[in-house]
């Protein structure tokens, strides 16, 4: 199988005919299977799905909503593609991109080709500023310069997918998580059209989500593997400065003065319990860490090739 298309869709039953007609034009001449996961649908998305399905499309269906990341992950176990395409079943995203992204990342052997949504057909105010904070944010954070993040059309080589690891909300930073695995990446514009049928599922409110998972990433970035660098770091200079201040107030208090009303007391007992507390957090995310791999035969690291010279033999 040449082509992999995972489409996570929810509450889409208007867009399902439309969105399996384009997608069959737009790949005639690809070898491909779509792989549509329905992530908890209220309405007739399903029925829909059943019945305009061509052969080639596999319908995975949620017994609830579980969340775009894990939609998107289980499309990506199902897929058995060489090249794996992610799309949004709202129809902003177009699938004739798709065939011009994989000439680019076969012509120049890249990874991971992620779209730029050019023209964007969405609100001002509520999705492009936001959009455009968060993208620099991300950015300047992480060190990994893609321009649009939120661009869900991404086309992925078979085992850098099926290594993302999506949990929770990630998809946002599938950027991140495909340099974390070693992935070359590139970018191209594509086209972006206004939603005609349905609402967005996503509003202001998902800037603190995008928050608290960038405070995840730059976690795995930087410590996945040596946890205790973080935690004990903090809790070692934390632990210091609490004893520093006990041992002040020590001095102060042989020379006969009250140390019982001074905040400084309260300071150094909060900053050497808290010490205390991060150096045994790390600990335990030590201990957890290698439990991840050891128990599960992982190891922290991927290896893409070996060679081994074979030694010449005289007749």
């Amino acid at each position: 199988m040449k082509l992999s298309l995972v489409v996570p869709v929810m509450n889409e039953e208007e867009n399902i005919e439309p969105l399996l007609q384009t997608i069959a034009h737009a790949l005639v001449d690809i070898e491909h299977e779509i792989i549509v996961v329905d992530d908890g649908s209220s309405d007739a998305t399903v029925a829909k799905l059943k019945a305009h399905a061509p052969a080639n499309l596999k319908l995975i269906v949620f017994n609830r909503n579980f969340g775009q990341s894990t939609a998107m992950q289980a499309g990506i176990d199902y897929a058995s593609g060489e090249l794996i395409a992610t799309l949004d079943g709202d129809l902003q995203n177009d699938p004739h991109d798709i065939p011009m992204m994989i000439e680019l990342l076969e012509k120049e052997e890249w990874d991971v080709v992620a779209g730029i949504r050019s023209k964007r057909q969405d609100g001002v105010f509520l999705r492009k500023i936001p959009s455009k904070i968060a993208n620099w944010i991300i950015r300047k954070s992480t060190g990994v310069y893609i321009s649009d993040y939120g661009c869900t059309l991404k086309l992925f080589k078979k085992e850098v997918a099926k290594n993302l690891g999506l949990y929770g909300e990630l998809h946002r930073f599938i950027p991140v998580l495909a340099k974390l695995y070693g992935a070359k990446m590139t970018e191209i514009p594509v086209k972006h059209h206004a939603r005609v049928h349905g609402v967005s599922k996503y509003g202001i409110g998902r800037t603190f989500k995008v928050v608290s998972d960038l405070m995840l990433m730059l976690f795995f970035q930087k410590y996945r593997q040596r946890p205790m660098h973080l935690f004990g770091g903090v809790g070692s200079a934390m632990l210091l400065s609490g004893l520093l201040i006990n041992l002040y107030l020590l001095g102060v208090k042989l020379f006969g003065e009250d140390i019982g009303g001074r905040p400084l007391l309260m300071l150094g007992a909060l900053l050497t319990l808290g010490g205390i507390q991060l150096i045994a957090t790390g600990f335990l995310a030590e201990i957890i860490m290698r439990t991840y791999y050891e128990a599960q035969n992982k190891k922290p690291y991927i290896v893409k090739e070996i060679y081994q010279h074979e030694p010449q033999t005289t007749a």
